[in-house]
């Protein structure tokens, strides 16, 4: 017969999956304790693509290289405008004159900022097959890293444009495969950049908790992700004055992602991965993103006081 904290965990994992059903979600979440390796979670090993969450992965390739002696940080980086036909609403691609900035603050527009122009200019120095060759050397798996940022704003949605945007939505969500398989390549699981969520806390657990990587690289992209400009996800249900969110979000059509980390004032680190797809054909899901955070509280909740949510 089940324990008390086996029922508990059960029962969270039950209602988590049903708020998001009720909001019109598919999703794999994931939080671990850091030190003890305690975690909670459901669907966590499912492939899903990963939008813009690989700019960490790119982040960590360049600034081991950095790290190596490889790479200059302060070398100047000639950025051209109008990379992006459809510019995003903050970067370079908004820019209008050609601008010459550093390797180190490109890791910053790129990590903080979500700026695809720039991580294209990273991936100008370090390639996807070379991001992804660093994971395998790093010990990371079950990320894999195929092409570049700026594929992710050559979609149905940029060719029909935003007033049909519903229609590539719509496309998004209903031509998928049983096998993941999908015309639009960045949904393809077989030929985009595709992460778990497990594997998304597998590289949050070697970034806070650093053996492999070089201590000044997981220093430097924690600090990165400290500064995530895009807060209205997940940070609303971690953000206090008694703990410090640091994260990365990625969209990508119906898809809505978050990996972070809540570091509390006691000294205890939670890895938080959620990876989730609407089945609601809309740009604009506040609702959505609530419920995502909600149900990543929620088990962070449990694993941490081993109690029920106030919902459940």
């Amino acid at each position: 017969m089940p324990g008390r904290d086996d029922v508990s965990a059960t029962t969270v994992v039950r209602d988590a999956r049903g708020l998001l059903d009720e909001a019109g979600l598919r999703g794999a979440f994931l939080v671990r304790n850091l030190d003890s390796g305690a975690e909670i979670g459901f669907d966590a090993d499912a492939r899903y693509p990963s939008a813009s969450l690989v700019k960490v992965p790119l982040a960590v390739a360049v600034l081991e290289r950095i790290a190596r002696g490889e790479i200059d940080p302060a070398l100047p980086v000639d950025v051209a405008p109008g990379r992006i036909t459809t510019p995003g609403p903050t970067g370079l691609s908004r820019f209008r004159h050609p601008a010459r900035i550093a390797v180190d603050d490109l890791l910053y527009l790129s990590t903080s900022v979500s700026d695809s122009v720039a991580a294209d200019a990273l991936f100008d120095l370090v390639p996807p097959a070379a991001v992804a060759a660093e994971l395998r050397r790093l010990r990371v798996d079950g990320i894999a890293v195929r092409h570049r940022a700026g594929d992710l704003a050559d979609t149905p949605a940029e060719r029909l444009g935003p007033d049909d945007a519903h229609l590539a939505h719509s496309l998004a969500i209903g031509a998928a495969t049983p096998g993941q398989g999908h015309p639009v390549a960045q949904l393809d699981v077989t030929r985009a950049n595709t992460g778990s969520a497990r594997a998304y806390v597998d590289l949050l657990q070697a970034l806070w908790r650093p053996s492999v990587i070089h201590q000044t690289t997981a220093a430097r992209v924690r600090a990165l992700m400290g500064d995530n400009l895009h807060r209205q996800r997940l940070a609303p249900d971690f953000t206090s004055d008694a703990s410090r969110w640091s994260s990365k979000t990625g969209t990508l059509l119906h898809l809505r992602h978050e990996v972070g980390v809540v570091d509390h004032g006691d000294g205890q680190s939670y890895a938080v991965a959620a990876l989730t797809a609407s089945r609601v054909p809309a740009v604009a899901q506040p609702g959505s993103e609530a419920t995502m955070a909600q149900v990543a509280r929620s088990l962070h909740d449990h694993l941490r006081t081993g109690t029920l949510p106030w919902w459940g």
